[in-house]
């Protein structure tokens, strides 16, 4: 039975990658799930981000996903292996994003000299080394945690003196790890939101990656190359967007995310 594919978040970040996967598949049936009642994520432990990430996901199963993408970094670093491994039924399939953003990192970086910025719970999962390190063992992977930079977006502060002096010391930071580093990944689905402060202070040679690019191209391979997931895929380009919190409240901040206006649902988990 054909069913829309489920992007799941913690909050409102996963709608950057949401919005590029969209622009992809424009054709696809898609639900966008929030857990905006436990976010952040980024805070908690590995337990906690599982079993709540595992909740969200069966959610997604009961409404009709035979596919869910987790666009959260720290639930795809915390939960997906583990979700993959004991909780998926039959015909069932999750996916994260950080695979994804890893397996084509070498396109970029001439140095092989990588940056990551991230939510602590992301760098502290080393998610991100173990990855780029199973596919390029020659790269050389530098994290700074920037705990600051969620809260900025989320409460619209995009361009204050404050956000500016807080993004220019992390990435001064972050590039004092080695002065070779050429490419930074923006490692939060939040941090796109930043994009035109973020490379104010990155130097011209630096290239910024975000995911959601690179998500959604993954995801239309993957897509082609699994025609049993594609055929039970909905096609009818219906959209339907839930939160576990005040929907009057996501449905206001999500246009930062997304970039125009929607409607959404209460879910209960």
């Amino acid at each position: 039975m054909t069913g829309p594919i489920g992007i799941f978040d913690s909050g409102y970040g996963g709608l950057t990658v949401f919005k590029e996967i969209q622009k992809k598949l424009p054709n696809y049936d898609f639900i966008y799930l929030g857990d905006n009642a436990r976010v952040p994520y980024g805070i908690r432990s590995f337990q906690a981000v599982y079993e709540f990430t595992r909740e969200c996901v069966l959610k997604l199963f009961e409404l009709g996903c035979n596919l869910v993408i987790i666009a959260c970094n720290t639930a795809s670093a915390k939960a997906l292996k583990n979700i993959q491994e004991f909780d998926l039924p039959e015909g069932k399939r999750v996916l994260g994003v950080i695979r994804p953003t890893t397996e084509s990192i070498d396109r970029y970086t001439r140095t092989k000299k990588v940056g990551i910025l991230a939510t602590e719970g992301t760098v502290l999962s080393e998610s991100y080394k173990i990855e780029i390190g199973k596919f390029f063992p020659n790269i050389e992977v530098f994290q700074h945690a920037c705990p600051l930079w969620v809260p900025l977006v989320e409460n619209n502060e995009i361009d204050s003196k404050g956000t500016h002096f807080i993004v220019e010391r992390d990435i001064r930071e972050l590039l004092a790890l080695s002065p070779e580093i050429d490419t930074i990944v923006l490692a939060c689905t939040h941090f796109p939101i930043l994009l035109s402060v973020i490379q104010a202070y990155v130097p011209n040679n630096v290239t910024v990656l975000s995911q959601g690019e690179l998500v959604s191209e993954k995801l239309v391979d993957y897509l082609h190359r699994h025609p049993e997931i594609d055929d039970v895929c909905g096609k009818n380009a219906k959209l339907s967007f839930f939160t576990t919190d005040e929907v009057f409240d996501f449905e206001n901040k999500t246009e930062i995310f997304y970039g125009k206006k929607i409607k959404a649902q209460y879910i209960h988990l």
